[in-house]
């Protein structure tokens, strides 16, 4: 018999969602996640998915993920510090270190999984951490889970940063001080400042992390947010996720080789989960290789995202102050920010609301993501669909 308190306490907090239009409905997508998606039967272009690269439905990829199935088997069987370590998961960590310019990486079986595990095999209760006030919700469980004194920093405020790094080196009271942040931050599409982190964490002798969910693949040619600045020596941990421009499932971290051997005995994750299938290894390992010998889809990655940009801009929405491909287009009001996105998905556009806890209560948004995959007439009809709808919303 389920609990009366249980169901009080769902039937409540489930009704105050749906009463504050804060509560998420699932869709369902039938076929592949591409530039264009069916749900319900529905054809809409899709603007939602973080496939910044079109790699998800690559046949490259999809030819990989079946060769190493057939030889490896569907799944690796056993933790990777058991037996679940098989040779196609040592050539993938060899790629990506080579990629990232790193001299080791530790693969795991998602991003969340790489921050909750790296986060607290870094830091102590002994320590404090510096954490940028919209950082990634898996940095925040990380960072509660290490134990140690977390200090939010204003966003990209490098001021607040030399004045709490400053006020937690030398209050004497932690071991170590770490300042983690996005590369790219996922809902605003803006770059983390990282010559300017460096430089304040070089003076007050900071442990520096990266979280690059959203520059891996995208920023640096590929290889993420610090490989565009050149500062590959100088941050302690990178960490990318492989599920986004890679297009397939993952996680992992980069760093000095001492870094990454701390990690493959301390971090949870990976100690206590079945490691990642062969068949998403070799699907990465393809995917590496195609951003390390070409820069087609890159480049027709920034170029949609340029030309959306510029299209929603002009029409009058406001799309806040992106610097990368990731084009919100800032509503507001939780209830008009969803009634906007159902309208779209009327009108066959697939743009999701992004409401609180996903972001500050009164910035509503949709999160427009164009990808290499899409063309110039989806976007136009996307751009199309914008006007009408914005207008007859009163948004533009």
């Amino acid at each position: 018999m389920t609990s009366r308190k249980l169901s009080a306490f769902l039937e409540k907090s489930l009704r105050e969602l749906r009463e504050q239009s804060l509560y998420n409905e699932i869709d369902t997508v039938q076929g592949p996640n591409g530039p264009v998606i069916t749900i319900n039967e529905k054809t809409l272009i899709n603007l939602s998915s973080n496939n910044y690269l079109g790699f998800a439905n690559d046949e490259r990829l999809k030819n990989a993920a079946n060769e190493a199935t057939n030889i490896y088997g569907a799944g690796a069987g056993a933790v990777r510090t058991i037996n679940g370590t098989q040779t196609i998961h040592d050539e993938l960590e060899r790629k990506l270190a080579q990629f990232k310019q790193t001299e080791a990486v530790i693969a795991f079986q998602s991003g969340f999984n790489a921050n909750i595990g790296a986060i607290p095999a870094i830091k102590t209760k002994q320590d404090a951490i510096l954490s940028d006030e919209l950082n990634h919700a898996s940095i925040i469980d990380g960072c509660r889970l290490s134990g140690a004194k977390v200090i939010r920093v204003r966003h990209q405020d490098m001021d607040h940063l030399r004045e709490t790094a400053k006020e937690a080196t030398e209050s004497g009271q932690y071991e170590k001080v770490m300042y983690i942040t996005d590369g790219v931050f996922s809902m605003d599409g803006d770059v983390a400042n990282l010559p300017e982190i460096v430089e304040i964490a070089e003076e007050y002798d900071l442990i520096t992390y990266v979280d690059d969910a959203h520059g891996s693949g995208v920023m640096g040619k590929g290889a993420g947010t610090v490989k565009h600045f050149g500062l590959q020596d100088k941050v302690d941990l990178q960490m990318g996720t492989l599920s986004k421009a890679v297009g397939v499932v993952g996680g992992y971290v980069a760093g000095k080789q001492e870094v990454i051997d701390w990690l493959k005995v301390r971090a949870r994750p990976f100690l206590f989960s079945t490691s990642m299938t062969p068949g998403a290894a070799a699907a990465i390992i393809q995917a590496v290789d195609i951003m390390m010998h070409s820069t087609k889809e890159h480049e027709q990655l920034w170029e949609n995202g340029r030309y959306l940009k510029e299209g929603l801009e002009t029409l009058g929405f406001n799309i806040g102050h992106s610097d990368t491909p990731i084009t919100p287009c800032i509503v507001g009001e939780e209830k008009l920010t969803q009634q906007f996105s159902r309208r779209l998905q009327e009108e066959g556009v697939y743009a999701k609301s992004i409401v609180f806890p996903t972001v500050p209560m009164g910035t509503g948004r949709l999160r427009n993501m164009p990808t290499a995959a899409h063309t110039k007439e989806m976007l136009d009809q996307v751009l199309l669909v914008y006007e009408k709808i914005g207008k007859e919303l009163g948004v533009i």
